[in-house]
């Protein structure tokens, strides 16, 4: 049975799909775990899945495509974060199934996609995903786009990782210590792959996730694109902890640690 680590380091955003509709028995699967799907947060997400010729869905950066699933959330504090959360779960669980997915904020019909879901007001379509079985190839155009961005490439440890303070890197020993924790946060799927998380480890038992901003991630459709991959991040710490059989508690309960500028507290994991 694959591990998490397994499923998080071998994924990849597909773009590219041979054509297939899901077997009803995957769709089956996709559709009941779906139900099951929450975040720490408490903040309900709601997943639609879309036939794409029923409603005239495309994206210029995707072909083959049978297949969308939307997500919709209420525009309330945390529901950025709580997003990101509740979506990667299901992008994880395709995955486990040999379905492809990718992440798309922005080069679609947006009007259609909100249009499809069933938007209403109150709410936020942040991201929506194809959903399909990956072609054998990719296309040259998914190809570059993965180059483009530096898809395969993860920032270094002590740029993302810090103890105590953010004036402190994490160190070897630590690092050591809690490497597949810090792997499966690595490795973390991000809008043009910026990871904007960063860590802060008050105790062995307490860590601090804070999102580091750039510049042109907010918008009103979207919400906060950098909230969210720091709730994908989050989510892959909390499920990493789970796995090795270690309870999570997340809380909002800003610490107090000196932060830099561009830097923003988004929530707390307790482990017992």
């Amino acid at each position: 049975m694959a591990t998490l680590k397994d499923i998080v380091k071998g994924r990849r955003s597909v773009r590219t799909f041979d054509g297939r509709p899901l077997s009803p028995e995957d769709r089956e699967k996709l559709t009941e775990y779906i139900s099951s799907i929450s975040n720490p947060f408490d903040i309900p997400v709601e997943f639609v899945i879309l036939d794409a010729g029923e409603y005239g869905l495309s994206s210029p950066v995707i072909t083959g495509e049978k297949l969308y699933v939307a997500g919709k959330v209420a525009k309330i504090p945390c529901s950025d974060a709580a997003f990101g959360y509740s979506f990667e779960q299901l992008v994880l669980f395709a995955w486990s199934l040999g379905i492809g997915t990718t992440w798309i904020g922005g080069t679609m019909k947006r009007d259609l996609f909100e249009k499809a879901a069933g938007l209403k007001a109150g709410e936020r379509m942040p991201c929506v995903s194809p959903l399909g079985y990956p072609a054998e190839k990719k296309s040259i155009r998914e190809a570059m786009m993965r180059k483009g961005v530096g898809a395969d490439k993860r920032m270094p440890v002590e740029k993302l990782f810090f103890d105590g303070s953010f004036d402190r890197p994490l160190s070897g020993t630590m690092q050591k210590e809690t490497a597949d924790l810090i792997e499966l946060v690595r490795w973390a799927p991000s809008a043009v792959n910026k990871q904007p998380w960063r860590v802060v480890r008050e105790t062995d038992r307490l860590y601090h996730f804070y999102e580091k901003k750039d510049k042109g991630y907010v918008g009103d459709a979207t919400g906060d694109l950098q909230k969210i991959d720091v709730g994908i991040a989050l989510c892959h710490f909390v499920m990493g902890l789970e796995e090795q059989g270690k309870r999570a508690a997340v809380e909002v309960r800003n610490p107090g640690i000196a932060m830099p500028q561009d830097v923003e507290y988004i929530a707390s994991v307790q482990t017992e």
